[in-house]
C-alpha cells in the first residue's frame, strides 16, 4: 500500500506542477495578450480556447489529478501521523479546494457566460470586460493553489523517503 501511495504522490505532485504552469501562463501573460487584441478578437480567441481545451489532454489531467488528490487526502487522513501524512493531506486538500472547487464555482460559470455572449455586440464587449477581471482573479487562486499543493506533496515525498 505504501508503494502505491508513493506512486500516487509523485503523480499528484507532477500533475499539480503541470497545472500550476498552465494557470501561471494564463495569469501572467495570456489573459493580458488576449485583452490587448483589437476589437472582439480576444473574446473570440478565449471562446475558442475554452472549447478546444475540453477536447485536449488538459481535461484528463484535470480529472485524473483531482481523483488522485481525493485518494491521497483520504489516505493522509487515515494516517496523519505517518511520515508526510499531514503534508500529503494538506497538499491534496489545497489542490481539491483551490483548483477543483475554484474551477467549478468560479472559472467554469464565467466560461459558460462568455460562450453564450456574442462577439461584436455591446453585451459581448461588457461580458468580455467583466470576464477578464473575474476569471483572472480566480485563475490566480488556482495558480497559487496548484503551486502550494505541489510543494506540500513534494515535501510529503521527501519525508516518506527520509530525505529531510
Amino acid at each position: 500500500m505504501q508503494g502505491a501511495i508513493t506512486v500516487l504522490l509523485w503523480g499528484a505532485a507532477i500533475s499539480a506542477g503541470l497545472m500550476a504552469g498552465i494557470y501561471f501562463a494564463f495569469s501572467t501573460f495570456l489573459m493580458q495578450s488576449l485583452a490587448a487584441l483589437a476589437g472582439d478578437s480576444g473574446m473570440a480567441a478565449m471562446q475558442s480556447i475554452n472549447r478546444i481545451i475540453l477536447r485536449s489532454p488538459f481535461l484528463p489531467l484535470f480529472f485524473a489529478s483531482s481523483a488522485v488528490c481525493a485518494v491521497l487526502a483520504v489516505a493522509g487522513l487515515v494516517d496523519l501521523k505517518a511520515a508526510g501524512g499531514w503534508q500529503m493531506t494538506a497538499g491534496a486538500g489545497i489542490y481539491l479546494l483551490g483548483m477543483l472547487l475554484v474551477t467549478i464555482v468560479g472559472n467554469v460559470p464565467l466560461n459558460n457566460a462568455l460562450d453564450a455572449a456574442t462577439p461584436g455586440t455591446a453585451q459581448g464587449a461588457a461580458m468580455w470586460t467583466q470576464y477578464l477581471d473575474r476569471w483572472t482573479v480566480w485563475n490566480h487562486v488556482r495558480t497559487l493553489a496548484c503551486t502550494l499543493s505541489m510543494a506540500m506533496l513534494v515535501w510529503a515525498i521527501a519525508l516518506r523517503w527520509n530525505l529531510t
